[in-house]
């Protein structure tokens, strides 16, 4: 394909990238960011170009041996779950952006600690920012079949790390508080993770069941190969060695790499998410491993005996079956790992240093005499050149450097160099006598040894066929062999780089931390970074600081970086926060280490530091004074705590109580309405009783027909008042458990049909058409006849108050399922409010959304019809239909036997 066609998708592509971080910026897609699964793609910033190409050249060449880099990460995972999660917390209180705010914070805001480790950062990345630039330079050329030039302004790659470090530099520095969360970039970055997977698997696919016949065809054609079975085992207890070495910097890497430090901390909203994160992403890395093997032999067995770069091979596969468009596709998906990683490690090294070399040691005290608009160009504009000049010296790196060297071999120096922060930064986590001079001690030593194994042999371009200093050693000495220090012969360079720098850099860390006391404010952090979790909700209170200080001088330094406004904002929530009057002058612990988080965001953890020791007068503290201090900061951490448990606890009672008492007044009035009710329902049939009883016996001659009607009254309001005191009596029999039910297999249809006739005369004259879907079936179901047939009676009499007067309907259906059957009984009337759905079963309750103005019935109804399906072990319940009225459903168990069941 031509270059300019390449050009235009890449124009494209990188626009696309503009895009997206633009659209995701907007707040009204923040839900878009701000959820586990971009989180966890975002952490896939890992899977860089090393993985898209070093990986199949690793495989393709040395077999297995790619395969460390990967299982690292995923044994760690579960551990990175708990040691994520407080990384987290412990940023999130104290405002950090950098794995070099963090450590330099650790150890009592050391400006020298976090300088020194911002420049090991930088070294051990930026050669690793110009393995990315190689691989785009390499992949476009063989894209393209054009040759590399030595002229920068014909390179594409210059052109390419211009684009990237503009966007990085616009997306990345959008905000002056660094700890700010860049939604654009991380949707950017997950969304190129998504497409580098899915395109490596089409290329995989291909290869193995279009190229290949399968698995086993190309494990069968490589099997031939010579050394095959040697390089696809691990072999000797050496090799073993290796592997281990390899996979413990690869564990480091994760929480090291300043991109991944950036990723998982800095940019995570939730500590949640880490919990998609713990599946996702190993998931992410299995998937992205799957056809490594199959490309790399592939590429082999096609290839054998050409004596071309096996890193490139996913690229020359397509290409040589002339598959123009999956060609592309592996290169976009090459140039995604690449620039992801790019744009992530610029932006998080340009934040260490314009926070911990240029603000410290450069600009901080012009800084305090300006103005907020100014000092925020000025700290946003020095994070934008840093972007753009760490670019520029990357690309300079790779055309000096880098050109002769394979992808893996850069990465795995990187991952060593970054290694050497690992003691301080996991002795920040779980050690209180970890000091600042053992941490600058180790760091020192293990780069020192680091550059002596690795760094000046690589960039000196030695190698063991032509070099004394390699083959003898300085001066013929042999045990200081750069690649066999001090005799050790069984590992490879890159392991024995990590097991000696390791090694003298925690005997280091170790010996200075337990000889040398680290000041009180070393100590101060300790405690609340071993103790996060008793700390975070109260930090300021845990902060250990003595001396003579008054908010107005603090107040200004904050104005001259956050503004009047948000500095307002700031102090109301702290005398908010702790109930503190507005009108105090002097400023306590906890209102300096307020004042130096509002700061750390914008100009690092030592500068603000700094700043806010130039305005107070700090006195100094002895260690027992500061754990004195301590142990009652806790006790009241520990007391207010308690207090504000208990506060909630009473909360919650007082609410329940409310909501007792609301339920106690509703049914206070329910049962007043009872008995106006039933007050009314007895006197009806005693007055109708009374005035026949008063006729009859006033007028003995009335007439016989009359005589005969006067006492049908009689009896049917004697009937009337007895079925009123039966509900009574049923209802209380019911509740204290004294009724019985006595189950028989009965049909069920024709029980519902029996229940019907009675209701017949009533039907017709409210002309309310009657539809039994059931009624020729025969359900046979255990229960008490009688009292099912009082259930149906009930729901049928309800659904005819309900059903407008003409043109009702109610329409009847049973339907058979394997543990139960279910009656339906639906009216066309008045729907009902949901709240009434369980309300309307409690005893006195009569619904208000009835035909007729004042509601009819005693109200205990439905509580009998409840009281009765639940002694059958069934469910009762009411549901507005889907087109119009209400449906009264009930369950019977279906026992599946013709034997008496046992109530």
């Amino acid at each position: 394909m031509s270059s300019l066609s390449i050009l235009i998708i890449l124009g494209l592509y990188v626009s696309l990238l503009f895009f997206i971080a633009h659209w995701a910026e907007k707040r009204q897609h923040y839900k878009w960011t701000n959820n586990p699964y971009i989180y966890s793609l975002s952490l896939a910033v890992y899977c860089t170009a090393w993985t898209y190409y070093g990986s199949i050249g690793v495989a393709a060449n040395s077999g297995l041996s790619y395969l460390p880099i990967y299982i690292g990460p995923i044994i760690i995972i579960p551990a990175w779950m708990l040691i994520l999660k407080k990384i987290i917390q412990i940023s999130k209180v104290n405002k950090i952006s950098s794995i070099a705010d963090f450590i330099s914070l650790r150890y009592g805001n050391s400006r020298f600690l976090g300088a020194l480790v911002t420049v090991v950062c930088v070294i051990g990345i930026l050669p690793y920012i110009a393995l990315q630039l190689k691989s785009i330079s390499d992949t476009f050329h063989i894209v393209t079949g054009t040759q590399a030039t030595e002229n920068i302004f014909f390179d594409t790659t210059t052109y390419v790390c211009l684009a990237l470090g503009i966007f990085a530099s616009y997306y990345g520095t959008r905000y002056v508080d660094a700890s700010e969360k860049r939604r654009g970039i991380v949707l950017a970055v997950a969304i190129e993770s998504i497409l580098k997977l899915l395109f490596f698997l089409i290329l995989g696919i291909y290869v193995t069941y279009f190229v290949f016949n399968g698995f086993d065809d190309i494990y069968k054609q490589a099997a031939t190969i010579a050394d095959f079975k040697q390089k696809n085992t691990i072999g000797s207890i050496e090799n073993a060695l290796n592997w281990f070495f390899l996979c413990l910097i690869s564990m480091f890497a994760m929480f090291l790499l300043p991109r991944q430090f950036h990723t998982s901390i800095v940019e995570n909203n939730h500590s949640k998410h880490i919990k998609t994160a713990i599946w996702l992403f190993p998931l992410y890395l299995i998937l992205f491993n799957v056809f490594v093997f199959p490309i790399a032999w592939g590429g082999t067995i096609l290839f054998q005996g050409q004596h071309l770069n096996s890193d490139t091979y996913s690229l020359l596969i397509p290409q040589y079956f002339n598959n123009t468009t999956l060609t592309v596709l592996v290169f976009l998906g090459g140039f995604s790992a690449a620039i992801s990683m790019i744009i992530v490690s610029s932006i998080a090294l340009a934040n260490m240093v314009s926070n911990n070399l240029l603000i410290p040691y450069g600009f901080i005290g012009s800084l305090e005499n300006k103005q907020q608009r100014e000092n925020t160009r000025r700290i946003v504009n020095s994070r934008k050149i840093g972007i753009l000049s760490l670019t520029v010296l990357s690309y300079i790196i790779y055309k000096v450097f880098i050109l002769e060297y394979s992808l893996y071999s850069i990465g795995l120096v990187s991952f060593v160099v970054i290694s050497q922060l690992a003691p301080a930064f996991f002795g920040a986590l779980f050690w209180r006598r970890g000091s600042s001079k053992g941490a600058i001690g180790g760091i020192l030593l293990g780069f020192l040894i680091c550059c002596y194994t690795l760094i000046i042999p690589f960039a000196l371009g030695l190698n063991e066929s032509n070099s004394s200093f390699i083959q003898n050693g300085p001066w013929g000495i042999e045990r200081l062999k750069p690649f066999a220090l001090f005799g050790l012969h069984f590992l490879d360079p890159i392991p024995q780089a990590v097991f000696w720098s390791l090694f003298f850099n925690a005997i280091v860390y170790l010996t200075a931390s337990v000889s040398f006391k680290g000041n009180y404010r070393e100590r101060n952090y300790a405690e609340m970074f071993v103790d996060i979790d008793k700390y975070s909700g109260q930090l300021e209170s845990a902060f250990v600081w003595k001396g003579t200080a008054y908010i107005a001088d603090i107040q200004k330094i904050l104005e001259r970086f956050l503004g009047v406004v948000r500095t307002q904002r700031a102090l109301e929530l702290f005398h908010r926060k702790y109930n503190i009057d507005k009108n105090i002058v002097t400023a306590d612990a906890r209102f300096i280490k307020f004042a130096e988080n509002l700061l750390t965001g914008h100009i690092g953890t030592s500068s603000s530091k700094i700043l806010i020791a130039s305005v107070v007068k700090e006195e100094k503290i002895a260690l027992p004074e500061v754990l004195r201090i301590l142990e009652e900061s806790q006790e009241n951490i520990i007391v207010n705590k308690k207090l504000t448990e208990t506060t909630q606890a009473l909360q919650k009672t007082s609410e329940q109580l409310q909501v007792a008492n609301m339920k106690l007044l509703k049914k206070d009035a329910q049962k007043n309405e009872f008995l106006d009710t039933v007050t009314h329902e007895l006197r009806t049939p005693i007055t109708a009783i009374r005035a026949a009883s008063e006729i009859l016996f006033d007028d003995e001659e009335i007439p016989t027909a009359m005589r005969q009607q006067f006492l049908q009254n009689i009896i049917s309001e004697s009937d009337r008042l007895n079925r009123l005191i039966d509900k009574i009596l049923d209802l209380e029999k019911f509740e204290t458990g004294k009724q019985k039910i006595y189950l028989t297999k009965n049909n069920l249809v024709q029980t519902i049909t029996n229940t019907l006739h009675p209701l017949q005369h009533v039907i017709q004259n409210k002309n309310i058409r009657v539809e039994f879907v059931n009624k020729s079936s025969e359900i046979r179901v255990f229960y008490d006849e009688e009292r099912i047939l009082q259930v149906v009676h009930n729901l049928v009499s309800n659904a005819l108050k309900f059903c407008p007067n003409p043109n009702g309907k109610i329409t009847i259906a049973i339907s058979e399922h394997p543990d139960s059957v279910l009656v339906s009984i639906q009216n066309n009337g008045n729907k009902i409010n949901e709240e009434e759905y369980e309300a309307i079963f409690d005893k006195f309750y009569q619904s208000k959304n009835q035909n007729i103005k004042k509601p009819v019935g005693s109200g205990l109804g439905l509580a009998i019809c409840k009281q009765i399906i639940e002694h059958h072990k069934g469910k009762i319940w009411a549901e507005n239909a889907k087109d119009e009225g209400v449906s009264f459903c009930f369950t019977l168990p279906n026992y599946n036997t013709s034997e008496p069941v046992s109530p």
